[in-house]
């Protein structure tokens, strides 16, 4: 047995109905061609990857997470971490293939070897296998244990009726899916290691193969790494310290809806503001006669990440139908130095730019526009919002 979706209320029904409005309005955004669309979704991913990997405590800054996304060394990042993004990052990528491969089917087998692509960089944690001993989740302020997973014996048994689950359509929508997926991946724990992050990746893929947005934009890492404490006690709530799927799991189900229309509004936001940033920055290049492609690093830097050669670089060539080289990389980045928008830190081989106090204006005057963020709990009855 696992854990089962509730009957879904009005309520529930009505926040489904706020995101599935939202989601279509920027389907038909990002559908659109856009010379910013390949640096928000390089940005989006970041944060994905930076969300989800630092809940579980292996963190990282934005621009060392873009870095890692790349191929390209961090800048402050340790190895251990290093690694550990890069995995999720793999394994998220091939989420995004899979999410539009015609003879895709779900088995257990398909999640081992998204364990084994996130954790290959570890053999002792036994990526892609079954854990073989109890599966606990301690209190890391007490060393308390806080939940108890099922038998390992069970545990085959469990994930091929998850797969088989997931297989077959039950009409559900398809966010009530990937949460229910999320929770019973989390709950079983089939894995000595990386559960969670598993876990969540399973959910960006069966929301990517049912067409709810891509991997990079339907996925609610970031929300969920910024609310980590409310993630975790919603498990702690649900699960009730061991393994009862009997148990309600309305709770989490509000909880991932939640966490979906928030990302989805900040989503949105930055559709807006992106689009407003980059006119304002091609328009600014143009003035000062410097090639379009230096936009990129613009936007990079205006957003508050530290901007390397090779990185920048490593953005233009994922993109771009010209080679660029290593001088032409650095030969543009120094033409923005001179021109006093991007201003150089370090030296040789540790340099890196970063944005001029002129060029953080134009992004400051953008973000100080925002509306105030909507914070109400959208299942809190009208009558208690105020």
């Amino acid at each position: 047995m696992l854990f089962q979706a509730p009957p879904l209320d009005d309520d529930e029904i009505s926040v489904l109905a706020r995101i599935g409005e939202l989601k279509a309005s920027l389907r038909l955004r990002l559908q659109e061609p856009r010379r910013w669309s390949d640096s928000l979704e390089r940005f989006q991913f970041a944060r994905a990857i930076q969300g989800s990997n630092g809940i579980d405590g292996f963190h990282a800054l934005l621009d060392d997470a873009t870095a890692i996304d790349l191929g390209e060394p961090p800048i402050d990042t340790d190895e251990v971490a290093r690694l550990v993004l890069k995995g999720y990052r793999d394994a998220m990528t091939y989420v995004a293939q899979l999410s539009s491969d015609g003879d895709f089917a779900y088995s257990s087998q398909l999640v081992k070897g998204l364990h084994f692509i996130m954790g290959s960089h570890d053999t002792k944690d036994r990526p892609g296998r079954w854990r073989v001993g109890p599966a606990s989740v301690l209190d890391r302020a007490t060393g308390e244990t806080i939940y108890m997973g099922p038998d390992a014996g069970d545990v085959p048994t469990l994930m091929n009726e998850l797969a088989d689950s997931l297989q077959s359509s039950d009409g559900s929508p398809a966010l009530v899916r990937g949460a229910l997926a999320h929770l019973n991946l989390v709950m079983i724990r089939p894995f000595q290691n990386g559960n969670g992050r598993i876990a969540r990746c399973l959910h960006a893929l069966v929301l990517a193969k049912q067409g709810v947005l891509t991997p990079t934009y339907g996925s609610v890492d970031e929300y969920l790494g910024r609310n980590a404490q409310d993630y975790f006690d919603v498990l702690g709530q649900v699960g009730a310290r061991s393994w009862q799927p009997d148990r309600d799991a309305r709770p989490w189900v509000r909880f991932m809806l939640t966490a979906h229309l928030r990302q989805a509004q900040t989503l949105k936001r930055r559709v807006g503001e992106n689009d407003l940033l980059w006119g304002q920055l091609e328009k600014l290049v143009a003035s000062k006669g410097l090639p379009d492609r230096t936009v990129v690093a613009l936007y990079d830097a205006s957003v508050g990440l530290r901007v390397r050669s090779a990185t920048y670089r490593a953005s233009l060539n994922g993109t771009s139908t010209e080679e660029i080289t290593e001088v032409t990389a650095s030969r543009d980045l120094r033409q923005l130095s001179e021109n006093g928008l991007l201003e150089a830190v370090g030296e040789k081989r540790g340099r890196h730019y970063r944005a001029t106090t002129d060029l953080r204006a134009l992004w400051r005057a953008i973000t100080d526009a925002r509306k105030k963020k909507d914070r109400v709990d959208p299942f809190l009855k009208p009558e208690k919002r105020n």
